[in-house]
């Protein structure tokens, strides 16, 4: 099993006339997954690599059966296409673009909230299941099929930890890049608990850092709901308070939340180990298995 996608996603990439659009689809063709259409305004009737284009989503949808859509639009455009998506009833979007407004994303944060499609992003590398589907710019030789799941804010992050847990062997069910930015559509939790009921999914790897307080809760969460094993590693140790790293999210206030140590405190007093390096991240997953 998996979690979110599998070899029967079928995916509508918006924005697929672009450089990043054009170059990712490809890349996810090459991998296998089922890249059905692409959507563009104005582009409707042209192809890239084979795939057609439409004019809007709704258009894709209803041509090529899709229920999931990846987006490479530019900041300025994202939030639009974002709507355009959920306004179609799709099961999954994945916002890949960087940059887009805070402001843009609490309106798609409230409408979000008005219809079932899960949004993942924005500002991610994406979601993959290892030898079914990949949506996004994850580098799919890295992983490997297995039977460990993964969820990170950090596109980075997500590559050395997978890397060092495919060289020993140990594989991947699915791995969600869920975004640094302030507002997301999937969280840690979210995560968590669609690994947890993944009976394929035997131990999960959570990769966090300074900014906020989502991986407190994640840790509330695992102490109270996870039987799965978790190890985490988080981020950002040395940054100094309040100095923005980065992901918009990744800053710490001064005000002792959000910093690299109140979030390792509550991963350990949930039971988590956390890694000071991939590796050692890796070592703790080799003993849960």
């Amino acid at each position: 099993m998996s979690i979110f996608v599998d070899d029967d996603t079928r995916v509508v990439v918006q924005g697929i006339t672009g450089g990043e659009g054009r170059f990712h689809a490809e890349q996810m063709i090459d991998y296998g997954t089922n890249v059905v259409a692409g959507a563009v305004p104005g582009k409707g009737g042209e192809s890239v690599h084979d795939v057609p284009v439409y004019d809007t989503v709704d258009r894709a949808v209803e041509a090529e059966n899709a229920n999931a859509s990846v987006v490479f639009v530019p900041p300025a455009f994202a939030a639009d296409a974002i709507f355009e998506a959920l306004d179609t009833d799709l099961d999954l979007v994945v916002a890949i673009t960087e940059g887009i407004p805070t402001q843009d994303m609490a309106r798609v944060k409230k409408r979000l909230s008005e219809v079932d499609t899960r949004l993942i992003g924005p500002n991610c590398p994406g979601i993959i299941t290892p030898g079914e589907a990949k949506l996004g710019i994850l580098p799919g030789n890295i992983f490997a099929e297995g039977n460990v799941g993964l969820v990170s804010r950090s596109g980075t992050l997500t590559y050395q930890v997978v890397d060092n847990l495919t060289q020993r062997g140990i594989g991947q069910t699915t791995a969600v890049g869920i975004g640094g930015d302030p507002i997301i559509g999937t969280s840690f939790i979210d995560a968590l608990e669609a690994f947890e009921a993944d009976t394929d999914t035997d131990a999960v790897v959570m990769c966090g850092e300074i900014g906020g307080e989502d991986e407190e809760r994640a840790a509330a969460f695992i102490a109270e709901h996870m039987d799965t094993p978790v190890a985490g590693f988080i981020a950002g140790r040395t940054a100094p308070p309040g100095k923005r790293m980065g992901h918009a999210g990744a800053i710490v206030s001064g005000s002792g939340t959000g910093t690299a140590e109140s979030k390792i405190e509550a991963l350990n007093e949930a039971g988590v180990p956390v890694g000071d390096t991939p590796e050692e991240v890796a070592d703790h997953v080799e003993d849960f298995l």
